[in-house]
C-alpha cells in the first residue's frame, strides 16, 4: 500500500478559505432570497380589517405621530426592551409623542432565548412600568440568527413562561408575537393561553387560526415615518375592536 499523503499546511489554509468561501456565497444566497425574493408583505382589505396599526423602534427614527394618526392608522407597538439590559433609546419619545396623537398604545420586548426569563422580565418592567398602556405587552418570540441558536424549545418556552408568569403577577395581560414557524414551533402547544400577534405574508381570513393582531408588511409607507415601517391590522370590526380594548386589564396607571 502506498503512504497516505497528509496535506502541508498550505492546503489546510487553502481548504479553509474556500469552506469559508463557500460559506459566505450560502449566506449571501440567502440574505438575497430574503431581501429580494420571498415576499415581505400582501395586501389587505382594510374594509374588512379598517383597524390597522404600525410597530417600531428607534430604527425607524424620529416620527410624527400626529401624521401616521391622520393617514387612518389607530395603534403603535413601540419597542421597549431586549434580552437582560437592553433598552431602546426612542421609547420614551415614541411613547410621549404617540400618546399625545392619541394612539393606542403597546410596548414590546424582544425575547433572547439564552436569558432567563426573571432578567427580561425584570427588564422589561424597568421601561414599562407605570405607564399607561392600552394594549398588552407583547414578548417577541422568534428564531433569528444568533438568538440563542442552541437553546432548546423546552428551555425556551420555559423561560418565556417564567417571564410571563411575573408579568401577570404584577397584574399584566400578555400577547406573543412571533411567525408560522413560532406559532408550530412555540405557541400553539404551550402558549395558546394568550393573545397571538402574527407576521405573516397571508391574508388573515386565509389562516385555519385565530389571532388578535397580523404584522403584514414589512414594506409600508405611511405618513409620518421615513423609510419603511411594519404594518399591522386588528383582526376584527370597529366594534370589535372597541370591545378588546375594554377587555384589555392593565394595572392601575399613573
Amino acid at each position: 500500500m502506498g503512504r497516505r499523503q497528509v496535506p502541508t499546511k498550505p492546503d489546510y489554509i487553502k481548504w479553509l478559505l474556500l469552506a469559508g468561501a463557500a460559506a459566505l456565497v450560502v449566506l449571501m444566497g440567502g440574505y438575497v432570497a430574503w431581501r429580494y425574493i420571498l415576499p415581505h408583505s400582501v395586501n389587505v382589505d382594510r374594509y374588512r380589517y379598517p383597524v390597522a396599526g404600525i410597530d417600531v423602534s428607534k430604527h425607524n427614527g424620529k416620527i410624527d405621530f400626529t401624521a401616521v394618526r391622520d393617514d387612518n392608522y389607530q395603534f403603535v407597538f413601540i419597542k421597549a426592551s431586549e434580552g437582560k439590559t437592553y433598552r431602546d433609546e426612542a421609547f420614551d419619545r415614541n411613547y410621549r409623542d404617540a400618546r399625545q396623537a392619541g394612539l393606542k398604545v403597546g410596548a414590546y420586548h424582544f425575547f433572547r432565548k439564552n436569558r432567563s426569563g426573571k432578567e427580561q422580565a425584570d427588564n422589561f418592567l424597568g421601561v414599562v412600568e407605570g405607564l399607561s398602556l392600552d394594549l398588552p405587552l407583547v414578548i417577541d418570540l422568534e428564531d433569528d440568527w444568533g438568538n440563542g441558536a442552541t437553546t432548546s424549545r423546552d428551555t425556551a418556552i420555559e423561560r418565556v413562561m417564567e417571564m410571563i408568569n411575573i408579568l401577570n403577577g404584577k397584574g399584566y395581560q400578555v400577547m406573543i408575537y412571533t411567525n408560522l414557524d413560532g406559532y408550530n414551533k412555540y405557541y400553539k402547544d404551550m402558549l395558546a393561553d394568550h393573545d397571538l400577534w402574527l407576521c405573516s405574508f397571508t391574508s388573515p381570513d386565509l389562516l385555519k387560526f385565530s389571532h388578535r393582531i397580523q404584522q403584514f408588511s414589512h414594506e409600508g409607507t405611511v405618513e409620518g415615518v421615513k423609510g419603511d415601517v411594519d404594518l399591522n391590522v386588528f383582526c376584527g370590526s370597529k366594534r370589535e375592536w372597541a370591545s378588546y380594548l375594554e377587555e384589555v386589564q392593565q394595572p392601575t396607571q399613573q
